[in-house]
């Protein structure tokens, strides 16, 4: 009880201080938003589902290398369902979502839990190397103390090892196949393609800086929004950091509608990969 009203407690001071940044830029905000065009929110829309489908791609490559295979549609239906459990607070949802709806489908509930919590890791680790390289080294290079890190804790030995030991203390039955190099390598690639397809989102909405800017400047404010798990999905927090990294290329008022366009836009996203990918399970 006491975790969950900090999360709460955290999600409304997060909207309290948002809502009275915009507050103080009304005019700003509302000037930023009649500069966007439909087009430009569309085209962003379809670069998102783009990226949503990367995402799902890494999660299902990382299961099919520790040995479930699943066909697309079904991989869709679980991964974009679960996903929806993101937006309630805590980081246990999307997990035990996608954990029992593997299950129906025969993936073990050990497997589904190490492709979900790989997954974290490897957009960060490439997140990360794409802002960096994007963004600049002079401005950025702080984000250098965190590769090393992340990248050790993607070496496909010490992941397994890792996971063998938890499941040991779990009492559960370790994973038949480890993970494997090829495999981790071909979650990269489709990191690396899902975070192309978020920067050319984001640059519909945010095209001031420049294509690799709007690849970086999502890729960071993303990877700082999800590291303060305690709250939904990064609520807040990845506005906040957004507004941030575009300051030097956008007003305050203009960055603040760009943040709160690309939020709408990632949930709209989201529910219409759940919905597409529900149908589709549904035929078959």
């Amino acid at each position: 009880m006491v975790r969950t009203a900090t999360r709460y407690a955290f999600l409304l001071i997060a909207f309290g201080f948002g809502g009275w940044a915009v507050a103080g830029q009304w005019d700003d905000v509302l000037a930023g938003f009649a500069g966007l065009s439909w087009p430009a929110v569309g085209g962003s829309l379809v670069m998102v589902v783009a990226a949503l489908l990367a995402a799902m791609l890494i999660w299902r490559t990382l299961l099919s290398d520790l040995g479930s295979p699943l066909p697309l549609r079904a991989a869709a239906k679980v991964f974009f369902v679960g996903q929806l459990g993101k937006y309630i607070p805590g980081a246990i949802w999307p997990v035990l979502a996608q954990m029992e709806m593997g299950r129906d489908l025969g993936v073990p509930r050990s497997r589904s839990a190490a492709a979900f919590f790989l997954m974290m890791p490897v957009q960060l680790a490439t997140g990360l190397l794409v802002a960096l390289v994007t963004l600049g080294w002079d401005r950025y290079g702080w984000l250098l103390l965190f590769l090393p890190l992340l990248l050790v804790l993607l070496e496909p030995k010490v992941v397994n090892g890792v996971i063998g030991y938890a499941l040991r203390r779990l009492k559960r039955e370790p994973l038949e196949r480890p993970l494997t190099r090829r495999g981790m390598l071909a979650a990269f690639g489709w990191a690396l393609a899902g975070w192309t397809a978020y920067g050319v989102h984001f640059f519909f909405i945010a095209p001031q800086g420049g294509l690799l800017f709007a690849i970086g400047a999502f890729a960071l404010s993303w990877c700082l929004g999800i590291l303060t798990f305690v709250v939904p999905a990064g609520a807040g927090v990845r506005e906040a950091a957004m507004v941030g990294v575009l300051s030097p290329h956008l007003a305050a008022g203009l960055a603040i509608a760009v943040a709160l366009t690309s939020r709408v836009v990632l949930i709209v996203g989201d529910l219409i990969c759940a919905g597409m990918a529900g149908i589709a399970a549904r035929r078959d």
